[in-house]
């Protein structure tokens, strides 16, 4: 009896270590992290990330998205078929399994989610697949690039992505499984060369960070690439961030934080800016006027009135240095020679004026666009007097930035260029441990 109770007690003991030890189990990794790669052949400047897409013979079938904050949806070029059983499936295809018209999901995504556009012909409930027996379920999606319609089959996704700590990449691995749409291969000449897919960041519920869970903090962190010869680096999770050579820094330590707002019928993310301030200039924006990131627009664009006044203030804060020919599509150019002699140029910061006190400065590496060997211009463009949006963020203003998302807060955080502290986007350690 007495070696019975002794029995007991060990196997208790050990049961209740078990359990510790699983309670106290921490994940390694706290973000999961995708390269980054700036593309320069298509009609404007974009940016992609690399997600892996399916598993096929003993390896990882991978595929480039854009990179869109705005977009209520992930879609891409893939096709549907309802019985995926080995073999069936095309080589060097992707083949998802669909939604059918009958499903909550598709209701929801096409009278909510998908886009609102007067260009896109109306969904119907007509197509089926061979042997399936059931509707598929059509929704609109909008070309990034040129603004047309693309109608796409919304279906059930699989995508994977390395973890990491925010120094290194794991080889573990999370999976996130999200509706996405598939969209002819067609779909996709305008995009750059070997991109074929948009990847949503957006707040939309069908974007991807509504599909990432625990441990993951719903906090995107985005540091694009000035040039396409190295990969920038996009977190999700809580950091911390760092990059090479400064791998003991986390990023987070550099970042002011503003409130990010929402606006009704976008699911993009949008701040209060006050004023634009150049050389001790201020130009006093609008109380209502919304200003809004786009990762589809490569220059910062302005409502006229501010445009016109923004261009005035940094003709006359530049007196002295030599004006160039317009080159579209900026108006404000400057010759880097004159009389045959370099010119030096000196242009002053721009500073995006924020609640609290708060300050976002865009120094010249942000705003001025090198367009030839002997021209420079001031990347600012136009928007005309009727645009949606006062401000649009470009990415060439947040180009070697660190910026942050964070929906956990409804906070947006921003670092001045990275080129100050030493380092650049493209100096993230990609290398597997």
């Amino acid at each position: 009896m007495h070696l019975l109770i002794q029995l007991t007690v060990m196997v208790v003991a050990f049961i209740s270590h078990e359990h510790k030890v699983v309670a106290q189990y921490v994940q390694p990794y706290t973000s999961i992290v995708v390269p980054v790669i700036k593309h320069t052949d298509a009609a404007k400047p974009l940016y992609s990330v690399q997600i892996m897409t399916s598993f096929a013979n003993s390896q990882y079938m991978k595929a480039n998205f854009l990179i869109d904050i705005d977009a209520p949806l992930i879609w891409h070029d893939c096709i549907l078929k309802w019985n995926i059983s080995p073999g069936s499936c095309p080589s060097n295809t992707l083949c998802t399994s669909p939604v059918s018209c009958e499903e909550d999901y598709c209701t929801d995504v096409r009278t909510t989610y998908s886009y609102d556009n007067p260009s896109c012909p109306p969904v119907t409930n007509s197509s089926t697949l061979p042997g399936w027996g059931y509707c598929t379920c059509p929704v609109n999606v909008v070309d990034p690039v040129t603004g047309a319609c693309v109608q796409a089959l919304l279906n059930y996704d699989d995508f994977t992505v390395n973890t990491s700590n925010g120094s290194n990449v794991f080889s573990g691995l999370y999976g996130p499984s999200p509706n996405a749409a598939c969209a002819p291969t067609s779909s996709f000449e305008s995009f750059p060369v070997n991109v074929n897919g948009v990847m949503a960041f957006s707040s939309s519920p069908y974007a991807l960070p509504a599909y990432l869970y625990q441990p993951l903090k719903k906090i995107l962190a985005l540091c694009l690439p000035s040039n396409s010869s190295a990969p920038g680096v996009l977190f999700f999770g809580i950091g911390p961030y760092s990059l090479l050579p400064h791998s003991d820094v986390d990023l987070r330590s550099l970042l002011s934080y503003t409130p990010l707002l929402k606006q009704r019928d976008s699911f993009g993310y949008f701040i209060d800016v006050k004023s634009i301030v150049i050389k001790h200039v201020s130009i006093d924006i609008p109380e209502h006027a919304t200003s809004k990131f786009s990762t589809t627009e490569a220059y910062t664009t302005l409502r006229t009135d501010i445009y016109n006044r923004v261009i005035q203030t940094f003709s006359m804060a530049t007196i002295g240095i030599p004006h160039a020919k317009p080159v579209a599509p900026f108006t404000l150019c400057f010759r880097t020679f004159d009389m045959g002699t370099r010119v030096g140029l000196k242009f002053p910061d721009m500073d995006f004026s924020l609640p609290d006190g708060k300050k976002w400065t865009i120094s010249p590496t942000n705003s001025m666009k090198q367009v030839t060997k002997d021209v420079v211009c001031l990347a600012i463009v136009d928007g005309g007097v009727a645009t949606e949006h006062s401000i649009v963020i470009g990415t060439f203003q947040f180009e070697d930035n660190f910026i942050v998302f964070d929906l956990e807060n409804s906070a947006f955080g921003f670092s001045s260029s990275l080129l100050g502290e030493q380092t650049s986007c493209a100096n993230f350690n990609f290398t597997i441990t």
